[in-house]
């Protein structure tokens, strides 16, 4: 079965953003960074999520975020599913940071639970076939809107979304051009799938 070992976003200032994330999430090897950054303009079709085990974790991380110089999109906040924000990293990458409680269990930490990349196609029906292929194996999938991927021994979990019902989900415009960049370290690499995302051997 497929797997994803990290990810490495194309960056401006590699050493300004490795404080970033080391300040803001600590994800060590599961986030690498690299120089320089290829053209770009609005979405660039992805998000990560940190998801973890309560409200008091999600603040304490998206704080973190914002303190290091991250831009809140959207602010912690109760929802249907849950608890969680959206913030904007210096580099442009979005993340989410969630829990499915909403309440605390105990004092906040910075342990992370999950991290779910999640790529927005134009195509979620054949994107899946075209994971499938590649080693993926599904474990939900609602129609033409989201699936997601099996990952028992991956540090990063994928999911497929529409790229428009992405946006909305993080609260940005749909419109973007140029790189993703971004590269997926992966067993199941190297290619590059119907959306343009790069994928890297490791």
């Amino acid at each position: 079965m497929a797997s994803i070992e990290c990810v490495t976003f194309e960056v401006a200032d590699a050493a300004a953003a490795g404080q970033f994330y080391a300040t803001a999430f600590d994800l060590g090897d599961q986030v690498r960074l690299r120089s320089p950054a290829a053209p770009t303009t609005g979405f660039r079709g992805f998000t990560l999520s940190l998801i973890v085990s309560q409200p008091a974790t999600v603040n304490a991380l998206v704080d973190a975020a914002v303190g290091a110089g991250a831009t809140a999109l959207k602010p912690a906040a109760k929802s249907l599913w849950g608890y969680g924000g959206v913030v904007q990293a210096p580099d442009g990458t979005l993340w989410t940071v969630a829990s499915s409680s909403k309440k605390d269990t105990g004092p906040a930490t910075r342990e992370i639970d999950e991290i779910v990349l999640q790529l927005g196609v134009a195509d979620v029906a054949a994107s899946r076939q075209f994971y499938v292929d590649h080693g993926f194996a599904v474990t939900k999938s609602y129609g033409r809107r989201y699936v997601e991927f099996a990952a028992p021994s991956s540090p990063v979990k994928l999911s497929l979304s529409k790229r428009r019902a992405l946006a909305k989900a993080v609260g940005v415009a749909p419109d973007g051009t140029g790189s993703h960049r971004l590269a997926i370290g992966s067993d199941a690499g190297p290619f590059t799938d119907p959306d343009g995302f790069v994928w890297e051997a490791v």
